[in-house]
């Protein structure tokens, strides 16, 4: 029902002074607060927190904190232990929150029935994110959109009376269902009540329609009401779709609460393009990005890390994911986050930072299986070059407190290096180089953001005041951060050409780490009341100290690193000068013991202080150091709970005799011994269909109009919302036909068989998406077969027989009921006859209790288990690789292979499906161990591997390939050629429990 606003307040009203006379939990922060270090880690640690902002921060306990969020969806990893893996890397490389989706569909097989057991445990989830020390913004929706079926809508509610996304009562009852489910979980986990970690709940998502409406305004509202009578009492926010201000604050109605709602925007922009300002420097107003909410800190719940690919991959002309990530490397980051960083950005969320898959028919119709996104975290786990920059900027907004609150300052003055005098001008820049200049309002730090729109690696000169100027060289295509007067430790920078990264207190001195490339000359200038002791330990660096500065200078490298003493400082200083790959082997951790800085393993998981000694838990690829800066007293040191040999060093730190070892060597086995089965047994004549359901609804709540007579075939009114869907006709006559025409709608690249008497007819395909259509989720065709004379000449009865494979339903990103249009056949009707047809429909049987809705389909060996481990195929003829049969329909191969990965690797497997001839049309869904992990159209492309998560694949132990071939019929059926494929491998990993075996460990 939609709440009135006397029951809105009421709820709310409640609410809120519950919370109010309950302690601390839900007490907001003060209205501001001073510079000063960010709170520690989260963590559950049973005690009462707040959660608040001003215009500049999130302010946590009072204290401000930038909030470097990653997006990452655990239904696109269906294997919960490798959630931890995946959480543990993003906190490593400086992320400090994760934001997830909650896909109403994944929970739902049908009206009031929501499970969150197994793969779907939110719960876990958020313990694992709380146990990580990550904060969490939840994303329940109930739309998400997320390129998911029905954008998160479960499959049901496509044949459910009411409009979605309005305050139709109808829709809201099942909504308050779904939010009841979901929040009975979240209410668990907030970090106002110290048991989780949840900061953020977003309500809804880029809405953008019925915003004027009272459609869309009482919907909010009641959004809102129900999310607090749930107990929900962080703040909530919405992801405005684009930059136009809506549902900014006091938009709509939210019971007279204040100060609880923040206004969030997205952006995809194009990596072509430069940079939008959409904040401090932009245009301004409701358009301007976080300037349409001018009293709460600038918010991007969803900023491109990526893009996804479409059916036939035009998106990046056929190349994949690939193309993605090149086209938004590491530098389109550094120019993209640091732009936003300048404009006021203190809430940022990479959308997607973990891709996964779009395993089973959880993903909508524009996309394929694969949703590695480009994401820096590719979808087999594997690091990326992307990683680099947030890792550098994650530890820097960790380490440098000033950048939670930031002004704009007076434009600066910049001229080429080594060019005649500076112009004045301002954000504009020189040529094709735009500066930002920004000022901490309490503590007079500085901070300027240079960035190169050329493809030319440039050097510039920056004007700091009137008397001093620094050459910061700029690559192309690419931005620098550069710091003034922020502290490091118990000493002051002036400032410095090389950007910073993190600055930390381990043992008795301070370490501040400086990035920059390789070969470029950096100058550093440290105020010191009088002149220290200098110590070059490693690389090459040249010093001196005039006017109370020490000036280094020094080259970033893997091995620069200078030890400052004294100079009226009562800490020494170590500084170390790293590039890229160098930095991204810095990894710090903070424990209740004090910082612990680690160099050199490809990945730092946890680190624990237990007396004299220092625990870490990591990962190494290759032969790597292993280098410890750690708390006063720790003498020795465990890495994956095997005693290290170590040395004390000059630099304070204690250092591994030998290095640490690299992943062995991981073997895969050949995939032999198929066997094959022909299917579709519902296309001969004399199948019994008595047992399915009779098509014989005269009306429907789709919006595809049902054809006048009917009946309505649309698969969706019967129950089946997932995979493939089968019809049978019967009818008496048609002597006089010449041609029968079946009118079908799916999802991109459907497509639709069939059969009369037994007799193939044809196969009809949805067009491939070209660069026009790509967003387009539902398409529609008639498909016209001819009939033969010796078919129809007898009275009958005759049946025809219609296998559709749907594929999903459309998102519903307008708010116009577009999840709702058809799927299946829409009618058939004879060229010359007019026939009195009778139907019958068979799509998926009951959901998968392990794997649930959308693993299957209705497929006949589906139905009949011929994709589980289980299934008995011993009188199945062998087969082999490549196929040369031509048919219509449905062919299943199936074999078993054993894997013996080390316990202590972690090996990343996919499987690859090639063939010599790209035309041949057919295409294979794959099954392992009874879970359905995509599928792959062989002249349509673009994927040809696919991921096979640890868990649901078993990496020490037998495991079972199935795999269902559908093709037309007009060329050979391959498949080609299947083999597993390494994907990546690593010493270390996590403990990995089989999906389906609960207490085995893999």
């Amino acid at each position: 029902m939609v709440l009135s606003r006397r029951t809105f307040s009421a709820i709310a009203g409640t609410a809120a002074l519950g919370l109010a006379l309950g302690g601390s939990t839900g007490v907001y922060a003060a209205a501001t607060a001073p510079t000063g270090p960010a709170p520690g880690p989260p963590a559950p640690d049973g005690r009462p927190h707040t959660v608040g902002f001003d215009q500049y921060s999130l302010l946590i306990d009072g204290k401000r904190v930038v909030l470097w969020s990653g997006e990452v969806h655990p239904f696109r990893l269906p294997s919960p232990s490798l959630w931890r893996d995946v959480l543990q890397k993003m906190r490593a490389h400086g992320y400090n929150a994760v934001s997830i989706y909650v896909s109403w569909n994944y929970h739902s097989p049908a009206p009031g029935s929501y499970d969150f057991t197994g793969v779907r445990d939110l719960d876990l989830f958020l313990r694992i994110a709380a146990e990580t020390g990550l904060y969490v913004i939840l994303r329940p929706g109930p739309y998400i959109n997320a390129e998911v079926d029905a954008g998160g809508f479960p499959g049901w509610l496509t044949a459910t009376e009411g409009t979605a996304r309005t305050s139709d009562p109808t829709y809201l009852s099942y909504v308050d269902e779904w939010l009841t489910a979901v929040d009975r979980i979240a209410a668990r986990h907030l970090f106002t009540r110290g048991d989780g970690t949840i900061v953020l709940y977003q309500v809804e998502n880029e809405y953008a329609d019925h915003v004027t409406s009272p459609l869309g305004r009482d919907y909010m509202a009641h959004l809102y009401a129900k999310v607090r009578a749930d107990g929900i009492d962080v703040p909530l926010f919405h992801n405005d779709k684009g930059r136009n201000g809506h549902w900014a604050p006091g938009t709509f109605d939210t019971g007279g609460e204040t100060g609880r709602w923040l206004y969030g925007f997205d952006g995809y922009p194009s990596p072509s393009a430069p940079p939008p300002d959409w904040g401090y420097f932009g245009v301004g107003g409701v358009k301007g990005g976080s300037t349409a909410s001018p009293r709460t800190p600038g918010f991007v719940p969803e900023f491109g890390g990526g893009w996804f690919d479409p059916w036939g991959g035009a998106e990046f002309d056929g190349k994949g994911y690939a193309e993605s990530r090149r086209t938004r490397d590491a530098a389109y980051e550094r120019r993209f986050y640091l732009t936003n960083l300048a404009n006021g950005i203190k809430l940022h969320n990479v959308y997607m930072t973990f891709g996964g898959t779009s395993w089973g028919w959880l993903p909508a119709p524009i996309v394929y299986t694969s949703y590695d996104y480009g994401a820096a975290l590719d979808e087999a786990r594997q690091p990326t070059a992307k990683l680099v920059p947030m890792h550098q900027l994650g530890h820097l907004l960790q380490s440098v407190p000033e950048l939670a609150k930031l002004d704009r300052a007076d434009d600066v003055t910049i001229d080429e290096a080594g060019g005649e005098g500076g112009a004045d001008l301002g954000i504009k820049g020189i040529e094709g180089i735009k500066a930002y200049h920004l000022v901490n309002p309490d503590t007079k730090a500085h901070f300027h953001v240079l960035r190169n729109d050329t493809s030319d690696d440039r050097r510039v000169s920056l004007h700091l005041d009137s008397e001093t100027s620094v050459t910061v060289p700029v690559p192309g295509l690419d931005a620098r951060l550069i710091a003034t007067g922020i502290a490091l430790g118990r000493r002051r920078l002036r400032y410095s050409s090389a950007q910073p990264m993190l600055w930390l207190t381990a043992g008795r001195q301070d370490i501040a780490v400086f990035t920059g490339r390789p070969g470029d000359p950096t100058e550093t200038l440290l105020e010191c009341a009088s002149k220290p002791k200098v110590t070059v330990l490693e690389g090459t660096a040249r010093y001196a100290y005039t006017d109370g500065a020490l000036r280094v200078d020094a080259e970033p490298g893997a091995a620069a690193r200078v030890l400052v003493e004294g100079g009226g400082a009562t800490a020494p200083l170590l500084l170390l000068f790293a590039d890229d790959e160098a930095s991204a082997r810095l990894w710090r951790y903070d424990t209740p013991s004090g910082s612990v800085l680690v160099r050199g393993p490809a990945l730092l998981r946890t680190a624990t202080v237990r007396g004299t000694t220092v625990h870490l838990a990591g990962d190494t690829v290759k032969d790597a150091d292993l280098e410890v800066w750690a708390p006063r007293g720790v003498s020795d040191v465990v890495w994956n709970r095997r005693t290290v040999r170590t040395r004390a060093t000059a630099s304070g730190s204690l250092r591994a005799v030998r290095r640490l070892p690299g992943a062995p060597k991981v073997t895969l086995p050949a995939l032999t011994g198929w066997r094959r089965q022909a299917e579709n047994p519902e296309s001969a004549a004399d199948f019994d269909d008595s047992a399915w359901r009779t098509a014989d609804r005269t009306s429907s709540y789709s919006t595809t109009p049902v054809p006048t007579g009917g009946p309505v075939l649309f698969s969706d009114d019967y129950g089946f919302h997932y995979g493939d869907v089968w019809y049978r006709g019967r009818f008496e006559g048609g002597s006089v036909a010449d041609t029968v025409s079946f009118s079908y709608v799916t999802g991109t690249q459907g497509l639709l068989m069939a059969w009369l008497d037994g007799k193939p007819l044809g196969t009809h395909r949805m067009p491939v998406p070209d660069k026009k259509t790509v967003r387009k989720g539902t398409w529609s065709a008639t498909a016209t077969f001819p009939v033969e004379v010796r078919e129809t000449t007898d009275a009958g009865p005759h049946v025809l027989a219609v296998l559709v494979r749907r594929m999903q339903h459309d998102e519903d990103g307008k708010a116009n009921d577009s999840h709702k249009a058809g799927r299946g056949l829409s009618s058939v009707t004879f060229n010359g006859a007019s026939p009195e047809v009778s139907w019958r429909i068979q799509g998926e049987a009951a959901p998968d209790p392990v794997r649930g809705p959308l693993n299957n389909g209705g497929l006949y060996g589906e139905r009949n288990g011929w994709h589980l481990p289980g299934f008995a195929d011993g009188r199945w003829p062998a087969a082999d690789f490549p196929r040369s049969e031509r048919r219509q329909g449905v062919t299943w191969y199936r074999t078993g292979f054993r894997l013996t990965v080390d316990p202590e690797v972690d090996a990343s497997i996919g499987l690859t499906l090639t063939d010599d001839d790209p035309a041949r049309a057919y295409r294979v869904q794959i099954f392992l161990n009874g879970w359905n992990m995509g599928q792959y159209i062989n002249d349509v492309g673009p994927q040809h591997t696919f991921v096979l998560p640890n868990g649901v694949l078993n990496t020490r132990g037998p495991n079972t390939l199935a795999l269902a071939v559908l093709s037309d019929g007009t060329t050979s059926s391959g498949p080609g050629k299947v083999e597993l494929t390494l994907l990546g491998r690593a010493a270390g990993g996590v403990p990995v429990t089989l999906v389906d075996s609960p207490g085995r460990r893999n």
